[in-house]
């Protein structure tokens, strides 16, 4: 009778704690959601908010896309802090399950996710009457990068890393119960939020790395490798899914062409002076990076050399992406630049409303030049070098946060 009694025991108690960890993800989905929602608008928000610099100026700060932009905040935050007062004072077994890991902040629980979701809430939220404030001060932005945009950037990120940090969080809960059916459920929105995050870093250096002008340098190459490599190992490592860099690479171009080929069907005109390029529709974003080849390579190195020998594997990721990006940036920047790509497909031709037309709009910038000023394969070559060193040393830190974001179920 006891020889089967303790089995039939533990195995009721394991099917307990997976419905409990069932139903705490569950909980947690509509915020999950919730925060999906707040990072995409966030990323439309600023794409269209940029657009809406270089076609109309600065006119009011109650812009449309500063409005979405703050929708975002409040959706974020409002969701998240339902879950947080849910996680801390309901009394049914998913709460229960979701304090026991959670995160206690001044006396609150909730996931940790939700917490960095917040921070990012109040952040957006203090930034508006400060970046109101600095261009009644000061005056228009020259670039995109400024003390109140700064304090913008990093809400807007922590917000789409807070909606990363939950979907992971469910992801591992579930991958660790070994259901496998919920566990694929959530592999999308890991790599959604992941794209999303994608298309936040490459908004951040759009002025220096943006534009196909700037694909024949090595300095373009360098900048690349530090900040779009990192986030894609990251991700990759992290998830459960098949093909993760592949994925989050589609979902970040994905989105940023549905805002290249929308955002030209709204008429506008400048505000402004001085007004050179008297544009009559909303200028779009540059064409993204093809990320989904080297996010390709990234996967298939990933799936052949698993998870040991770290160092190994990054210097193979390293290389392997710099290769495959070189490869694809080189040779569409030279599509890019030529009359075939001016059309609405491509949107090679989309210049700001304050860019004087000429003829350095279809040449190649900052290129790799020796002591005489002289343009040098050889110095280009040092330069690529460089930014193999680099690569190797993002995806040597995307692993490792990779590795701890597959612990992450708090």
């Amino acid at each position: 009778m006891s020889t089967t009694a303790f089995p039939s025991f533990g195995m009721a108690a394991q099917s307990q704690t997976r419905r409990s960890t069932a139903a705490a993800v569950r909980l947690a989905t509509w915020p999950m959601y919730a925060t999906l929602f707040a990072s995409t608008c966030i990323v439309v928000g600023i794409i269209w908010d940029i657009s809406w610099h270089r076609t109309v100026g600065r006119d009011t700060f109650w812009t449309y896309p500063h409005v979405l932009e703050q929708i975002a905040a409040i959706t974020s935050g409002v969701g998240c802090g339902w879950l947080v007062l849910q996680t801390t004072f309901a009394r049914s077994a998913a709460a229960a399950e979701m304090r026991a890991e959670s995160v206690k902040i001044w006396g609150f629980r909730g996931p940790l996710g939700a917490w960095v979701c917040i921070w990012g809430t109040v952040m957006m939220i203090v930034s508006a009457p400060f970046d109101n404030w600095w261009h009644s001060a000061y005056g228009l932005d020259v670039t995109i990068i400024s003390p109140p945009h700064t304090v913008l950037a990093a809400g807007m990120i922590s917000i789409n890393l807070g909606a990363l940090l939950v979907a992971l969080a469910a992801q591992n809960r579930i991958r660790d119960m070994g259901n496998a059916t919920v566990r694929d459920g959530l592999t999308l929105p890991v790599a959604y939020s992941a794209g999303l995050i994608v298309c936040a870093l490459a908004i951040l250096i759009m002025e220096q790395a943006g534009f196909a002008n700037e694909m024949h340098a090595s300095g373009f190459y360098q900048l690349t490798a530090w900040v779009m490599l990192l986030p894609l190992v990251a991700f990759a490592r992290a998830s459960s899914a098949r093909w993760p860099a592949t994925t989050t690479a589609a979902m970040y171009m994905g989105v940023t062409l549905i805002m290249m080929w929308t955002l030209p069907l709204f008429r506008a005109t400048p505000k402004l002076a001085p007004i050179y390029n008297p544009v009559t529709h909303m200028v779009p974003p540059p064409f993204p990076y093809l990320l989904v080849v080297p996010g390709i390579v990234l996967d298939l190195l990933m799936q052949r050399l698993g998870q040991k020998r770290d160092w190994l594997l990054a210097a193979f990721l390293g290389v392997g992406f710099l290769a495959a990006f070189f490869v694809a940036q080189w040779f569409f920047a030279d599509f890019m630049l030529t009359p075939a790509a001016r059309n609405a497909f491509f949107a090679s031709n989309q210049w700001d409303y304050n860019v004087r037309q000429g003829a350095w709009q279809t040449t190649y910038w900052a290129l790799d030049r020796d002591s005489m000023g002289v343009v040098s394969r050889a110095v280009l070559m040092q330069g690529l070098l460089v930014a193999s060193v680099y690569a190797v040393v993002s995806a040597r830190l995307g692993l490792w946060i990779g590795s701890a974001m597959r612990r992450i179920k708090r």
